[in-house]
């Protein structure tokens, strides 16, 4: 089966422009909204975007100053990327979602969940912790977070992959180098600004949605502990591990990870079973 392009367009969402892409299935199930990982353009998540799209639309959006979308003009925090996701939504016709977050989107995802209960039916979190209140990863792969060089010097990030995200670098790093749009420094800045402070642990108890964590035991940034803290918090929370998975097991084990999301995501599908209007 031929890989389902996205429909690529900066949306206008306030003061602010977003790159946004949809990869559209045309079917009935319900979509997904996708928070991507810090300085990560959208196409570093293509992978994903063309093997669930089978089963429902995609939508993802690159940050501020990230990929396509322009620098931000003013700082931002977590409140205002959930405007920015339901003006989004509001502008494609998406009545409700499941939502997925990896790493730092996974904050996004944990935020925006909680702040529209009735929207957000089910929840997916890929590597990821609750923010402020998480186990640190390994010093050597945190000490070179900091900046974004690792998106800007491919060299450095492919002579460095096995250290900063645990996976292999094998074919993996490759096709992570090739799609890599380096981010502004002003929009990798403030990416790590909107988050500075921010937990979600003494919310995550009022979680309602059902929620799949996924962590990989080999992730030397966010460590499995975070994956565990999650799935304690959160009432209605499954946790599975992937044996071997890094940092980028999402897109480095798609064919492995995408069959067991769409399961959940189908098991969950009639929880909170209402009309909903979906973009034709």
């Amino acid at each position: 089966m031929a890989a389902i392009e996205p429909e690529v367009n900066l949306v206008k969402v306030g003061r602010q422009t977003l790159r946004t892409a949809r990869w559209r299935a045309g079917g009935n199930k319900r979509p997904i909204m996708f928070f991507n990982g810090i300085g990560a353009n959208l196409e570093l998540v293509a992978p994903l975007g063309e093997m669930m799209s089978e089963r429902s639309d995609v939508i993802v959006f690159d940050m501020p100053g990230i990929g396509g979308s322009p620098a931000p003009t003013v700082p931002y925090r977590p409140s205002t990327i959930v405007k920015w996701s339901n003006q989004l939504l509001d502008e494609f016709g998406y009545a409700d979602v499941d939502v997925m977050g990896v790493s730092w989107g996974g904050g996004a995802a944990q935020q925006f969940a909680i702040s529209n209960p009735d929207r957000v039916r089910s929840l997916v979190l890929l590597a990821t912790s609750a923010g402020m209140a998480m186990v640190p990863g390994n010093f050597s792969a945190l000490s070179k977070m900091g900046n974004p060089r690792r998106y800007i010097d491919t060299d450095y990030m492919l002579k460095n992959f096995e250290t900063l995200y645990g996976d292999a670098a094998d074919k993996t790093a490759v096709s992570h180098k090739n799609r890599i749009i380096p981010p502004t420094k002003r929009g990798y800045l403030y990416q790590l600004m909107a988050m500075a402070g921010w937990t979600s642990l003494h919310r995550l108890p009022f979680l309602k949605q059902p929620t799949l964590v996924m962590s990989g035991d080999r992730d030397n940034i966010v460590p499995l502990a975070n994956s565990r803290i999650l799935k304690a918090a959160i009432p209605r929370a499954d946790l599975n591990i992937v044996k071997g998975g890094g940092h980028l097991f999402a897109v480095s084990r798609a064919h492995q990870v995408v069959p067991i999301i769409a399961r959940y995501l189908d098991d969950h599908a009639d929880d909170y079973a209402q009309d909903a209007l979906y973009s034709t």
